[in-house]
C-alpha cells in the first residue's frame, strides 16, 4: 500500500502540472476549466487504482477503473512530449521577437493555445490507436538457421510468449485469447519467458488458469521474469505455475527428444531476481554434454552475454516489449543489447520477442504485441 500512496502523491503533482500547463497558461475560462479539472481528478483516481490493482486492490472490481487510469498515463506521456515541443516553439518566438524589439506575448499565447489543443488531440488519437493495437497479439513467423541443431529437429516449431502482464488491466479472457492463438499454431514446444503477471497469487492467480490448456507434444516450459518478484515472493508464482502443468525451469534444464536426437532446454531466473532466486547459468548447465544443442530461456536479452561465454547455441528472451510506446524504444538500447527480433550476441543466436501483453498502460504504439513462432532449421 505504501507504493500506491507514493505513486498517488506523484501523480497528483503531475495532475497539478497538467492543470497549470493546459488550463492556466492557456487562460481557459472558469467554467470549462472546472469541468476539465473534474475529469483530471477522476483520471488521477483511476490511475492510482491502476497501480494498486492486483496488489492492493482486487482486480475483480479494480480492473475497469485501472484500465482507464493506466491508459490515461500513456496520454500523459504524449502530453509531456508535446508540451516540450510547444515550449521550444514559444521560446524561439520570444528570442526572435526580442531581437526585433517587439512584444511576443499575444503571439505566444495564440501558439500556446493552438499547440496545446493539437497536442491533446494527437495524444488521445495515438493512445486510442495503441489500445486497439495492444488488444490482440498476433502470431509472427521467423525462421532461425542454427548450425548445431540436430537433423531430427530440423523444422521444429517453437511458440515463444513473454510479458503477458495479466492482472491489473487485463485478465483471464485475455490470457485465454493468447492460449487459443498459441494452440492454433500447433507448436511442437511452448516457451513462456517470464513477466506473465503483475500482482499476487491470491489476487491474480486465477487469471492464468487458461495456461493449463496449452498443448505441445514436446512440452510447455517457463522461467521467471522480473515482475514475478515485485509483489512478494516470486517463488510462490513459480510454484503456482507448476500446478498448471507447466515445467518451470529454475536455474535448471530439461531434455527433449525427437527421433533418436535430443536437445537441452535450459532456463535461468531473471537477471534482477533477489536471493535466493538469483540466476545461475553455471548450475543450469552443470554436467551438460558439450556436443548437445542448448536452447536457453532467459527473460532479459542482456543475459545472452553470459550465455555466449558458456557456449549456448540459442537464447530466447522478452522484457523489452519492443519499447511498447513510441519513442521509448530508443531508450531500450541503453540497458539491453537487443530490442526485438533476431540478433547475435557473441556466439549465441538471440531472439527477443516484443511480448504478448503490456505493462502499465494497456497500450502499444509502433510496437505491436506478438506470439513469436520460431521455426528452427539446421543451417
Amino acid at each position: 500500500m505504501s507504493r500506491v500512496l507514493f505513486v498517488g502523491v506523484f501523480l497528483l503533482l503531475v495532475t497539478l502540472f497538467l492543470h497549470w500547463r493546459f488550463l492556466s497558461v492557456t487562460r481557459i475560462p472558469t467554467r470549462p476549466k472546472r469541468a476539465v479539472d473534474a475529469v483530471l481528478a477522476l483520471l488521477w483516481l483511476c490511475a492510482v487504482i491502476g497501480f494498486g490493482s492486483g496488489v492492493a486492490f482486487d482486480p475483480s472490481w479494480a480492473r475497469g477503473p485501472a484500465f482507464v487510469g493506466l491508459s490515461w498515463l500513456a496520454v500523459v506521456l504524449y502530453l509531456f512530449l508535446g508540451t516540450l515541443l510547444v515550449a521550444v516553439v514559444c521560446t524561439v518566438m520570444r528570442v526572435v521577437f526580442a531581437a526585433r524589439h517587439r512584444d511576443s506575448s499575444a503571439a505566444r499565447l495564440r501558439v500556446s493555445r493552438i499547440g496545446s489543443a493539437a497536442v491533446a488531440l494527437v495524444s488521445v488519437v495515438a493512445v486510442g490507436y495503441g489500445l486497439v493495437e495492444a488488444a490482440t497479439p498476433r502470431a509472427t513467423n521467423t525462421g532461425v538457421a542454427l548450425d548445431r541443431l540436430p537433423t531430427e529437429f530440423d523444422g521444429v516449431r517453437v511458440a515463444l510468449v513473454s510479458d503477458l502482464h495479466a492482472g491489473p488491466s487485463r485478465g483471464a479472457d485475455f490470457v485465454r485469447e493468447v492460449v487459443d492463438s498459441i494452440n492454433a499454431q500447433n507448436p511442437d514446444v511452448v516457451l513462456l519467458d517470464g513477466d506473465l503477471i503483475d500482482g499476487t497469487v491470491a489476487l491474480v492467480g486465477a487469471d492464468l488458469e487458461p495456461l493449463r490448456d496449452l498443448d505441445a507434444p514436446l512440452g510447455v516450459f517457463a522461467v521467471s521474469g522480473n515482475h514475478e518478484f515485485y509483489a512478494g515472493d516470486g517463488g510462490e508464482w513459480l510454484d503456482f505455475w507448476s500446478t498448471l502443468g507447466i515445467d518451470v525451469l529454475r536455474n535448471e534444464r530439461a531434455t527433449i527428444t525427437r527421433g533418436d536426437a535430443a536437445i537441452d532446454i535450459a532456463g535461468i531466473n531473471d537477471a534482477t531476481a533477489p536471493a535466493p532466486y538469483e540466476p545461475d547459468l553455471a548450475a543450469a548447465l552443470d554436467g551438460i554434454d558439450p556436443d548437445r544443442f542448448v536452447l536457453l530461456m532467459a527473460h532479459q536479452p542482456l543475459q545472452a552475454v553470459e550465455a555466449s561465454d558458456f557456449g549456448v547455441d540459442m537464447q530466447v528472451s522478452g522484457h523489452t516489449h519492443g519499447g511498447q510506446i513510441w519513442p521509448i524504444r530508443y531508450l531500450v538500447p541503453l540497458q539491453q543489447p537487443s530490442v526485438e527480433g533476431l540478433d547475435t550476441i557473441g556466439n549465441t543466436t538471440l531472439y527477443t520477442t516484443r511480448g504478448a501483453g503490456a505493462w502499465g498502460p494497456p497500450v502499444r504504439v509502433a510496437a505491436p504485441p506478438e506470439i513469436a513462432m520460431l521455426e528452427l532449421t539446421r543451417g
